[in-house]
């Protein structure tokens, strides 16, 4: 421990700048400091410490300019701060230093360890936080079939490594167990996982319960609670993907997930707002829209062997699939999961709706029996709910349609399938064997 705090302390000496650069704090306005004096040396997204009244560094991102002043958005409060603080002027891109010894480690949005592990070992590589995608002509294609471990999502919603999906559903409809089940059960060598936005009471349970000792073992967790500023919840989400990114180009194959997407459009959504831009659909500003892509673009398959497969949980407001950002996220991502409020009311969980999901690359990953199972199953499944109603009153007569008849049939055994508990683990081959007894019977 010792060793890494010195090579930490060696590397930061390296990259101490020859020359520094500040400024004076001319204005203070909600969240954004108004700065004078370095606006010739300042570009969007570089940082600054803004140096309080009571001698504490506060760290800062210039969102903005007006006039001809610098308009700067603090990752901490903006206690003590007044006119004429003096800031400086801290660097360029920001960066990271991952390195493999972070694996079971818990850290925030700024890339320091928060599990009482001590100081994190750097790597000698600097990975920038906002990077871009792959090129896409250089891009490997989705590779084989991963194994969830979930059985609904293995045989309805078969995935790939390199897809990236997202959930999609409102709150306390159990988006946070799906990602614990998948967690613990997906088939990856590494998992990064991105809490934005989280609830601060429930972040030491998903660590102990839902993730556990096994799973934390393989996994990187980036936390940033709902009470800290946007940079910070924005940041999360960026330095989630960019640990992702380097365990990629290490050729291992990548679980990445972060719950919420939304929580990190809204980060945006408030510093666009703060820093003028015009609001648009729901107050989300055009940054919102421009931002998401950059992000989930990121995910999915290398240049080489490695690739990251992404989870991402959208948190719809009122239920409605069809709000700013599901319908922006929806048609980025390589497939959506759809999680019902009135499935997991009638107590089946994971409350997934079949019908209403697609994974956009099951039909080429799978074989010609297993497609002609999952169609089978889909269409008995929709009979089923088209007839819903009247079945439910009794209006439907026996006899009446074969195939409502062959749904009504089998509806029980189908609903007990997709019905998993938290605590059971379905491979790949025994969910679709299941399905095939099920549906053996029937025409």
């Amino acid at each position: 421990m010792a060793q890494h705090a010195l090579a930490n302390l060696i590397a930061d000496v390296e990259r101490i700048p020859a020359h520094r650069y500040f400024g004076r704090v001319t204005g203070v306005l909600g969240m954004l400091v108004e700065v004078g004096g370095v606006q010739r040396v300042l570009s969007i997204g570089e940082r600054c410490g803004v140096l309080t009244r009571d001698d504490r560094a506060v760290p800062c991102e210039v969102v903005g300019f007006r006039a001809d002043r610098v308009l700067l958005m603090p990752f901490t409060t903006l206690d003590g701060v007044g006119l004429g603080c003096k800031v400086e002027v801290l660097g360029h891109d920001p960066v990271i230093y991952p390195d493999i010894s972070w694996l079971g480690r818990v850290v925030d949005a700024m890339g320091q360890p928060i599990d009482g592990k001590g100081p994190l070992k750097m790597g000698s590589v600097a990975y920038r936080l906002r990077s871009q995608p792959p090129p896409a002509h250089m891009r490997q294609r989705v590779g084989a079939k991963i194994d969830l471990g979930v059985r609904a999502l293995n045989t309805f919603l078969t995935m790939c490594r390199g897809q990236r999906v997202g959930i999609f559903a409102g709150s306390g409809v159990g988006k946070s167990v799906l990602l614990s089940m998948l967690a613990r059960y997906t088939a990856s060598d590494v998992n990064v996982i991105g809490l934005i936005g989280e609830r601060g009471r429930e972040v030491q349970e998903f660590l102990e319960d839902d993730l556990g000792e096994m799973g934390r073992a393989r996994s990187v967790v980036v936390v940033a609670t709902s009470d800290e500023s946007p940079l910070m919840r924005r940041q999360a989400a960026h330095l989630a993907m960019t640990v992702a990114e380097y365990f990629r180009d290490l050729d291992r194959n990548v679980l990445c997930m972060m719950d919420s997407i939304t929580r990190f459009a809204m980060a945006q959504r408030e510093i666009g707002l703060s820093a003028g831009e015009p609001p648009t659909s729901k107050g989300y500003t055009p940054t919102v829209f421009a931002e998401l892509p950059r992000l989930l673009e990121r995910a999915g398959p290398g240049t080489g062997a490695g690739s990251i497969t992404g989870m991402f949980t959208v948190l719809v407001e009122g239920d409605d699939m069809n709000e700013p950002i599901a319908d922006a996220v929806r048609g980025i991502l390589d497939g959506h999961v759809v999680l019902d409020r009135a499935i997991a009311e009638r107590g089946r969980y994971p409350a997934i709706n079949v019908l209403r999901s697609i994974s956009r690359v099951m039909p080429n990953c799978n074989t010609v029996e297993e497609n002609a199972l999952v169609r089978k199953a889909r269409a008995l499944m929709a009979a089923y709910d088209d007839m819903a109603e009247l079945i439910r009153i009794g209006a439907y007569r026996q006899g009446s349609d074969a195939g409502v008849d062959a749904a009504i049939a089998v509806q029980p055994k189908l609903e007990a399938f997709l019905n998993q508990d938290r605590a059971e683990c379905e491979l790949l081959p025994g969910g679709y064997a299941k399905l095939a007894e099920i549906l053996g019977g029937v025409p």
